[in-house]
């Protein structure tokens, strides 16, 4: 029988200015731009894929970060419990001192590099709206790089989620909802957080931390929207809805993504989890070779795409002074 969870599929959150979005997570970071289509609920506003930078792939699932970038005029979120505060990213143990110098370089404020865990050190930053963000450095990070950013050695570049890590104060239903529905393990505990996963891998982890003293976090810039886990198919799916709806939750109905489909649901500490396909994927419109270039709609509002093209904001693809 199939996995029904494989990992991390995305993760998405909520942005602000267009621009400062692409300098940030292109330029700066050094993800490619996977994906220009827009909101499928919200068409007036894009939708980013960001990938990592793996060789011989199409970027896919636990290699995707997105992005919506509502504008500087959507209310901050706040960090607290019952959200993601932080998504990680993974990268090389042998990348730290390079990454220090290059958030020195265009100025990036961070935490000093701190270790977690036996195999893992860290650095924590925010991105120009206040969301959370962690480069982690792990030995066991050993998916080659592509180098497709000219701009940061291939040696050095980001390969992907590494985790995320949800704020909770009383956390025992999602601990059993990811152990009993969707087959991860409690890998390790520490100081509060837990770390759960399908697989010991960078991409497969979700740490909770325990934390009754923090505010309830809000929904808003600089926030994440939801973290979405990967199944292989329609059939994994459809039987691990089913069993989320035998734990007791709600599920939606099945969502046409283009690039996958998607099934939504709250967890019980009141995070928006997802449950996306593996497939089709982002090469089902665009060659390997031209991703993230033009502006990609889905068939329901290609109808509208001379409006949509006017209106959206225009933005600098290549952020070249990132060098």
């Amino acid at each position: 029988m199939s996995t029904l969870i494989t990992g991390i599929h995305h993760v998405t959150a909520v942005s602000g200015d267009t621009q400062a979005t692409i300098d940030f997570y292109q330029g700066i970071l050094g993800f490619r731009m996977v994906k220009k289509t827009v909101n499928f609920d919200d068409p007036n506003v894009y939708h980013f894929y960001f990938g990592g930078d793996l060789k011989g792939e199409v970027p896919g699932p636990g290699s995707i970060f997105t992005s919506f970038p509502y504008g500087k005029q959507l209310k901050d979120g706040r960090h607290g419990k019952g959200k993601i505060n932080t998504t990680a990213f993974s990268l090389p143990q042998t990348s730290l001192d390079y990454w220090v110098q290059r958030l020195d370089q265009y100025h990036i404020a961070y935490k000093s590099p701190q270790q977690r865990f036996a195999d893992e050190v860290f650095i924590y930053l925010e991105d120009p709206d206040g969301l959370g963000l962690e480069l982690v450095f792990d030995s066991k990070e050993n998916r080659p790089a592509a180098g497709l950013n000219p701009n940061i050695p291939a040696a050095h570049s980001i390969r992907g989620i590494h985790h995320v890590e949800l704020w909770l104060d009383h956390f025992e239903k999602t601990a059993a909802l990811l152990t009993t529905v969707m087959n991860h393990r409690l890998l390790q505990e520490s100081a509060g957080r837990f770390r759960y996963a399908v697989d010991d891998l960078p991409g497969k982890y979700i740490d909770i931390l325990w934390d009754i003293n923090a505010l309830k976090g809000l929904s808003g810039r600089g926030m994440v929207h939801h973290v979405a886990f990967a199944t292989p198919d329609t059939k994994t799916q459809r039987k691990i809805t089913e069993q989320l709806s035998a734990f007791g939750l709600e599920p939606t109905q099945v969502k046409d993504r283009k690039y996958f489909s998607s099934v939504y649901f709250t967890e019980p500490g009141g995070v928006i989890f997802e449950i996306a396909t593996s497939g089709p994927g982002f090469t089902i419109d665009e060659s390997p070779e031209a991703l993230g270039r033009g502006l990609m709609l889905p068939d329901l509002f290609e109808w509208n795409r001379d409006y949509l093209t006017a209106t959206l904001p225009a933005f600098d693809y290549e952020p070249g002074r990132f060098r």
